[in-house]
């Protein structure tokens, strides 16, 4: 984690719930600005829901949160992004029947300046050139790889303060989960704070600073990422040996 760098994101005891089912129980967590945050844990241990309540999509019942030092529980999804959260979320969710350029565009529609929006577009090219080959190109014809990149492009086109990734690598190729995480790294040298739900564990540890294990709904380990590659019980569930 960055020396002294203060919470960009904190997360205070929320609780919600899926109907008369509790999904979250007291779930707290920081994430320093200018760092890569991860979130571990098997299938149905609340880490999207975790994402799905920071990025509005789901009220909490209780418990706060704050960004940049203001608190925003309650806030709309819309306005959370001209805020600067903005989610990847699981399954990419590309315009399928849109173009690749049209997608991208898009992406930097909450922006006031459409103009400087578009100022965006050479910097996701860097990090994807391959978006740059198919920019005229229907985004459903795009490879699985592909469609992750472009709906990564498409979430920095709003120039995020905080990039909520959720499952980038899923389904992809392990040259292209590769790829992925080499530009999260990329993205967070050039300033972007990212939080990270990945069930690679492996991956995820190499790109954070810290992370977050939730089973059930609740946060039972939290440390730095080389700390807990330590855990005994975090070898064994997550890292195989």
């Amino acid at each position: 984690m960055p020396s002294g760098a203060r919470p960009l994101l904190v997360v205070n005891e929320i609780e919600a719930y899926y109907g008369r089912v509790c999904a979250l129980h007291s779930v707290s967590l920081e994430v320093a600005e200018g760092s890569v945050v991860a979130l571990l844990g098997a299938n149905g241990a609340g880490k999207t829901t975790t994402l799905r309540v920071i990025s509005g999509l789901l009220r909490p019942t209780s418990g706060s949160f704050e960004f940049d030092g203001k608190r925003i529980d309650g806030w709309s999804p819309d306005r959370l992004v001209r805020a600067g959260i903005v989610q990847v979320p699981e399954g990419r969710q590309i315009f399928a029947e849109l173009t690749v350029r049209e997608n991208l565009l898009l992406g930097g529609y909450a922006r006031r300046d459409l103009g400087a929006a578009r100022q965006e577009a050479p910097r996701v090219f860097d990090y994807f050139p391959r978006l740059r080959e198919r920019l005229q190109q229907r985004a459903g014809t795009l490879s699985g790889g592909e469609q992750q990149m472009l709906a990564i492009g498409r979430a920095l086109m709003a120039r995020p303060r905080l990039l909520v990734l959720d499952e980038p690598s899923l389904g992809l190729a392990p040259m292209l989960v590769k790829e992925i995480f080499r530009v999260i790294s990329e993205i967070r040298a050039a300033g972007t704070t990212v939080l990270l739900v990945e069930q690679n564990a492996h991956m995820a540890l190499d790109v954070a600073d810290r992370a977050y294990v939730l089973e059930t709904g609740r946060v039972i380990l939290s440390d730095r990422s080389a700390a807990l590659r330590q855990r005994e019980e975090v070898r064994r569930a997550y890292l195989g040996h």
